[in-house]
């Protein structure tokens, strides 16, 4: 029996390769493409601040073909939704059915998600929903999984935290209201080596730097804070 066509929405962090790796044991996909948006203007992973040259490396380590979804500098949902649209529709085209996620518990992201993909009449895929997030943080630790944070907000970290890999000491000194897992926005990770990498991926840490977005939770009227810190090649 022939195995499901499925790309992988990829971010560079920690729960898209532990889903990746779920979905490479599976039986039933194959996964042969990383989908990645990244910010044009600052040639930066979206959200994570990566580098588009360290999500390049970070790719060829894992050995698989990476297509970019580029983003303005500004941008709005119209716009997403718009380029989103004519990307699924390209995927759909080279015979892509699947469309795989490492979500966990958001349920209005999934909806999103799930709406704009059966525009396209692709199906997602979640190998992480719904799975106790310290149960996901354990395993991938077990698993031989290496990340970094590279983005974190200031609402429940300082600079210091940012640049750290993560450890189970480190999960366990997160303040109470964070999610282990960070899937409620508090940190973002690059992951650099583990069981679906073909080799380590070098690196070295650069600058730190703070950044303010209009929080949409006030309807733009007050600002959230991030920490970053800049990955290198090493």
């Amino acid at each position: 029996m022939s195995k499901i066509k499925t790309y992988f929405n990829w971010s560079s962090g920690k729960d898209a390769a532990l889903a990746l790796y779920y979905l490479q044991q599976n039986d039933q996909y194959k996964v042969s493409k990383l989908v990645t948006s990244v910010n044009s203007y600052y040639n930066r992973v979206s959200m994570h601040g990566l580098r588009r040259a360290m999500l390049e490396k970070q790719t060829e380590a894992l050995q698989l073909p990476l297509a970019l979804i580029e983003l303005p500098e500004n941008t709005n949902m119209d716009i997403y939704n718009k380029i989103m649209a004519e990307s699924t529709d390209a995927l759909k085209n080279e015979g892509y059915t699947h469309a795989a996620f490492g979500d966990i518990f958001l349920e209005d992201l999934k909806a999103y998600r799930d709406n704009q993909l059966s525009k396209a009449n692709l199906i997602g895929v979640y190998p992480l929903w719904k799975k106790n997030t310290k149960t996901i943080m354990q395993e991938f630790l077990n698993l031989g999984f290496k990340a970094l944070i590279v983005c974190a907000s200031a609402k429940y970290f300082d600079k210091d935290f940012v640049g750290k890999i993560i450890t189970k000491e480190l999960i366990a000194s997160l303040p109470e209201e964070v999610d282990v897992c960070g899937e409620n926005g508090e940190f973002h990770t690059f992951c650099f080596d583990g069981p679906i990498f073909k080799q380590k991926v070098d690196y070295k840490l650069g600058e730190k730097t703070y950044k303010e977005y209009p929080n949409p939770e006030v309807n733009n009227q007050d600002k959230c804070g991030f920490w970053y810190v800049d990955i290198l090649p090493q």
